[in-house]
């Protein structure tokens, strides 16, 4: 069924309650409350229960959120065995300030390229402590992490990004028959066309030598580092309690052991890339955790198993935010946002324009539901066919499909990188979402014009 203008409406909602409130989980919940009184009338219960228990029990679902809810277990166990003080201090050897800091942030995030989420719950727990140290804002740390997250990933041809378009692409018909060899070598190809990601990697290291200008959120948080000498909001306080009395409890003349943190990193890392299952290599790095604090008395059993419930515990506020990021995805998708928001620029399709067209729709609806994958896999079969019926530029398409991805999950504030990104530093996840857009519109202007101008060259 169509339900017309009707299904935009509540994403309408939810982003007006997010900027009004400043909280995500509540107008989340709002939303789809929403969604079901429009598509279900008085059965509007019965229909969002039937829903809620689908996103719970979905397998994929489920992995994420043990993922999430697991590595808070291995970020406590390794930062009460110290070994978050010693990689901090050995890290401050070659950061001599903030910019240093900020690009050593930036270039792990280039090197940490095989998952999103692996990107990002290591390097805010490899980088926070430091960042702190130097006086930089949260909210800066964050827009890195999450500007080296989605967008690497987009651009490298051995990352979970590239498997998943790379195939989601060749499966239609028009791309084999480019004749640019399997769907990776295909892919290869159209990482030159994904402009948003470049030009998201690329603004970091402008902003952190000053080149790009404070702006918004963001001005305002250096403003409050200059006045309080505070890394995140009032708000955010409550979010670093623990970790403020860790920290207290930490002599001047703690030393932190390097290889207490090395090694289990080392450990999620190695068997995320080789085993391809973040899940698994997160249970790993606890396990190593085990076997290298144990015996060496830094923690006994019960402590160690009572740091992994605690860790596992913390993350919940993070998991509860993300079951209703899918919760709205899987909502937005039954009220067909999809569906409306390609009859409406049905009619304006034609060549030149159509690349631009596919990455600002692709980009809208990708922050409206909040998925990035799920609403690749319902774009790509009706935009690549649209692309040859059209004659345009079917490497530019795809690109513009993959920017509009990333575009979606960089900038949607309740999408789950953003989630992850905010509760892994620790500071509420509005805070995060609102500092980095104005460094995501200037992306978003330069990607359009790109589009705009390669659609009517190429």
């Amino acid at each position: 069924m169509n339900y017309g203008i009707w299904s935009l409406v509540p994403i309408v909602v939810v982003v007006i309650l997010a900027l009004r409130t400043k909280r995500t989980l509540e107008p989340l919940f709002v939303g789809t409350c929403l969604v079901y009184v429009i598509t279900s009338g008085w059965g509007c219960v019965t229909a969002w229960i039937d829903v809620m228990f689908s996103v719970v029990t979905n397998e994929q679902n489920q992995w994420v959120f043990m993922v999430c809810a697991l590595f808070g277990s291995l970020i406590t166990l390794v930062g009460a065995a110290h070994g978050t003080l010693g990689f901090a201090k050995w890290l401050d050897r070659i950061c001599h300030g903030p910019k240093t800091t900020m690009l050593v942030a930036w270039i792990m995030g280039i090197v940490i390229f095989v998952d999103d989420y692996l990107n990002i719950m290591t390097i805010s727990t490899c980088m926070k402590k430091l960042t702190d140290k130097n006086k930089i804002p949260r909210e800066t740390i964050s827009y890195i992490i999450d500007s080296t997250g989605a967008p690497v990933c987009a651009l490298l041809p051995f990352s979970t990004w590239a498997i998943f378009f790379s195939n989601l692409f060749y499966s239609e018909h028009g791309v084999p028959q480019l004749g640019l060899g399997d769907p990776i070598q295909t892919f290869c190809h159209v990482i030159p066309y994904v402009f948003y990601a470049i030009a998201a990697v690329i603004l970091v290291p402008l902003f952190c030598y000053g080149v790009l200008p404070k702006m918004g959120r963001m001005k305002s948080a250096y403003q409050r580092i200059r006045e309080t000498g505070e890394v995140y909001s009032p708000e955010s306080k409550v979010l670093n309690l623990e970790e403020e009395q860790e920290d207290r409890s930490v002599g001047p003349n703690m030393t932190g052991n390097l290889w207490d943190f090395l090694i289990p990193i080392c450990v999620l890392s190695a068997w995320a890339i080789i085993m391809e299952d973040l899940l698994q290599a997160v249970i790993a790095a606890i396990a190593a955790c085990f076997v290298l604090y144990i015996p060496r008395g830094k923690m006994t059993v019960n402590k160690y198993c009572d740091l992994v419930m605690h860790g596992f515990c913390n993350m919940i506020p993070t998991v509860a935010i993300i079951f209703f990021a899918f919760f709205m995805q899987k909502a937005m998708m039954d009220i067909g946002i999809a569906n409306y928001a390609i009859e409406i620029i049905e009619p304006y399709m034609e060549s030149s324009l159509f690349p631009m067209i596919v990455f600002l729709a692709v980009a809208s609806l990708t922050f409206s539901t909040g998925s990035c994958w799920g609403v690749m896999a319902v774009v790509s079969p009706i935009m690549l066919p649209m692309a040859v019926s059209l004659d345009a530029n079917l490497l530019l398409t795809m690109g513009a499909i993959v920017s509009g991805a990333v575009l979606g999950s960089h900038t949607c504030f309740y999408s789950d990188a953003t989630v992850l990104t905010s509760s892994c530093c620790k500071i509420q996840n509005m805070d995060h979402a609102l500092s980095q857009l104005p460094y995501a519109i200037i992306a978003t202007i330069f990607s359009t014009v790109g589009y705009l101008v390669c659609g009517v060259v190429l």
